[in-house]
């Protein structure tokens, strides 16, 4: 009889023992199931599952909701990281900053479909639509505003459907956990006999980079050789990224900024103890140099320094038999203008501890 008893505790004791690790094992299941779901970090997956009764359903809902109130109130912290978007037709090109706080949330999947998303849906705006107004072949700007309140549909495996804009950010914001804001947009349309060229740094997917350049042509035969055209015209837009213009040709250098140049010119030249003739030929050289900087038009080619951008589409127009025209340039860089905020290592060792 005590045998018999003793051999029944355990056949208890194993029969509860495969209770609990077939439950502890589903758990686990639940677990990857809704990190799956979600990309939520995994003590918050936990945590919302013992919180719903193990229901994966609405562990899921409570997990969207505690990740909108994180989201508004990470709204405030500054986010400097993130992705260029471009969209295009042959009609014209649109170009949106998706921001975030760390590179690591920029190469998630996630966050890259909405950005292609957006600009995308910037494409979709006319004139009309956008903060600004401007002529038919200017770029026009995007305010986050402008798009906010339309319709984006999203087809991620993660996040699909039917939202606002506004409504998909926030909760990208809150799936990724850090502050994600939609910065900014430009469209570009193309002229009646002309084409856009487009070029993106750094892209670690067609349409998304760091950095972008973008190139409107015109030429006055419509119909004339395309490839050299192409070819060129994404030269062009690689040396707007790489040499940073910024103003097209000389006329269009704001008279405050030049008169602000040529003062600044004049102080350092007469430092030099000079007569005041040569004072004026070294501020007149050193304004041709300001020039050779800042004017698109006037920068050293970067394909062929030994001529300028004018001298590109010079050849160019005699290579196509027909006269060829910049109309615009857009450049284009994440993060600029926004202030970094820089932190001490040993301050980030602190908060992980």
């Amino acid at each position: 009889m005590a045998f018999y008893g003793a051999a029944k505790r355990v056949c208890v004791f194993i029969s509860r023992n495969r209770s609990y690790s077939s439950s502890a094992s589903e758990n686990v299941n639940l677990i990857k199931q809704l990190r799956e779901r979600t990309s939520a970090p995994i003590k918050d997956v936990k945590a919302a599952l013992v919180d719903s009764n193990w229901d994966i359903e609405a562990a899921q809902k409570e997990l969207r909701k505690r990740g909108k109130v994180l989201a508004s109130k990470k709204s405030s912290r500054i986010a400097s990281e993130g992705l260029l978007a471009l969209a295009q037709t042959p009609a014209k090109v649109a170009l949106i900053e998706l921001n975030c706080e760390t590179d690591f949330v920029a190469r998630n999947d996630i966050f890259r479909h909405l950005a292609l998303c957006l600009a995308k849906q910037a494409l979709s705006l006319d004139n009309s639509s956008s903060s600004s107004s401007s002529s038919s072949s200017s770029a026009f700007h995007v305010g986050p505003q402008s798009l906010h309140d339309t319709t984006l549909n999203l087809e991620h495996p993660k996040i699909s459907g039917e939202t606002t804009v506004q409504n998909a950010i926030t909760e990208v914001a809150a799936m990724m956990g850090e502050n994600v804001r939609l910065r900014r947009g430009y469209v570009l349309p193309a002229s009646s006999n002309g084409f856009i060229s487009t070029y993106l740094h750094t892209s670690p997917q067609p349409g998304l980079g760091r950095i972008a350049g973008i190139l409107s042509l015109e030429v006055d035969d419509g119909k004339t050789q395309v490839e050299a055209l192409q070819r060129v015209g994404s030269e062009l837009a690689m040396h707007v990224v790489a040499a940073k213009p910024l103003f097209l040709t000389k006329e269009r250098v704001p008279s405050d900024a030049l008169q602000n140049e040529r003062e600044i010119l004049k102080s350092q030249a007469e430092s030099s103890g000079k007569s005041q003739m040569a004072i004026e030929k070294m501020v007149e050289g050193r304004l041709r140099k300001y020039f050779e900087d800042v004017v698109f038009m006037d920068q050293k080619f970067i394909m062929n320094d030994t001529m300028n951008v004018q001298a590109v589409l010079d050849n160019l127009s005699k290579e196509v038999g027909s006269s060829v025209r910049v109309v615009n340039f857009l450049r284009m860089e994440v993060g600029e203008g926004i202030e970094r905020q820089e932190t001490d290592a040993s301050e980030t060792v602190a908060q992980v501890a």
